[in-house]
């Protein structure tokens, strides 16, 4: 029998949807140099310093700095599985689909989720929040969404920080649109446990979860009275394996190239200057929204709370938005996304993020919607 199975090459795309962005080639390139143990002294070096360039784009000198080996959502939940237990009462803030993703990850952990509730596409208000510590005094964690992937709202995260902080409670945030887009001021906001991820506006290909864990944090962790319930995720176990003081020891085979990736979209930030990006995405919105406004479409946002690098972007009555999406992608090979939830059928996510924050990235897809938009209206 011959053989029949060959080499794939997927379709170039321009990335401008929820995530993954476009990656830059230096990182593509990275990803592709020799392989060495994950216990390698020449691999320990290079984790210290990969860990350092994490805290320079989280703006944090948190020592327990590190990716986790899996998506943003293992970030996630290696927040919630460390930081709570069984009857701990947890605050969330709810205002799009990852709100709601925490309240899962909460009620798994045998917690109590009191939910703080917003309309999918509005500000939150911190005083809300603000009362629902004072309802709850026994809290113990307060988690929100910095930048809500499902909507294009980003909130007021040091407000929030601050309120949590006169109430006694840790905070957690959710970073992962955020990092590399917008500010964020860990250290600056007094957060206690932040998650992010790498396919948003760091441009690098899906699979890891940068999370930092401030010293309160860590000391929550280290009192806990039950075990943590992921025996992967546990940081007790995983801190041996990242905190090179002591020397390294096993947990797991770490995804070595992966992590190389990283590293080089680090260095690229680095090169370019974290207060250039966040400047770099501000521009290209402004330009994106001067195109799609001249078409005669709306964005959902407010203008106080509406994230630069996530669009949500509304469907004009009459028209077929899967449609639209299905013409950019045939004809130009430009991704936007659809709503979720509660907004499915109602908006397009577009996407500024990382290496798609760019010029030519927004005369493409205001070029894509103007002739997608006349092939329905013809």
């Amino acid at each position: 029998m011959s053989n029949s199975f060959r080499s794939l090459y997927p379709a170039q795309r321009v990335l401008m949807g929820p995530g993954p962005s476009n990656v830059h080639p230096r990182v593509l390139a990275a990803m592709a140099r020799p392989t060495v143990g994950h216990l390698d002294p020449w691999f320990s070096g290079f984790m210290e310093d990969l860990k350092e360039l994490l805290r320079m784009a989280l703006r944090t000198r948190n020592p327990l700095t590190f990716p986790v080996s899996a998506p943003g959502s293992a970030g996630m939940e290696t927040c919630f599985v460390n930081l709570v237990e069984p009857g701990d009462k947890v605050v969330v803030v709810v205002n799009g689909v990852f709100g709601k993703r925490m309240i899962e990850n909460v009620v798994n952990c045998g917690g109590i989720p009191v939910a703080v509730e917003f309309d999918w596409g509005t500000t939150v208000d911190p005083g809300k929040i603000e009362d629902a510590l004072r309802a709850h005094p026994d809290a113990r964690l307060l988690a929100f969404v910095h930048a809500e992937t499902s909507t294009g709202v980003a909130t007021d995260a040091a407000a929030i920080s601050a309120i949590a902080r006169e109430h006694d409670c840790l905070t957690l945030m959710d970073a992962v649109t955020s990092v590399a887009g917008i500010p964020v001021e860990v250290d600056g906001w007094q957060i206690d446990a932040v998650y992010s991820g790498t396919q948003k506006c760091l441009s690098c290909p899906p699979g890891l979860s940068p999370v930092s864990f401030s010293e309160r944090a860590v000391a929550a962790v280290k009192a806990r009275k039950t075990p943590v319930q992921s025996w992967f995720l546990d940081l007790t176990k995983v801190m041996s394996y990242w905190d090179g003081s002591n020397g390294r020891s096993y947990h797991h085979t770490a995804p070595v190239n992966a992590l190389y990736g990283l590293h080089e979209s680090l260095v690229l930030l680095a090169e370019e200057g974290i207060e250039n990006s966040w400047a770099r995405h501000a521009a290209m919105h402004l330009e994106l929204k001067d195109g799609l406004e001249g078409l005669g479409l709306e964005f959902l946002v407010p203008v106080e709370s509406r994230l630069p690098q996530l669009n949500a972007v509304k469907v004009p009555a009459g028209i077929d938005e899967a449609a639209v999406r299905a013409h950019v992608l045939e004809r130009y090979g430009l991704e936007i996304g659809a709503g979720l939830g509660s907004l499915a059928g109602k908006i397009w996510r577009v996407g500024l993020m990382g290496q798609t924050a760019q010029r030519s990235s927004v005369t493409l897809c205001v070029e894509a919607m103007k002739d997608a938009l006349a092939a329905q209206r013809a």
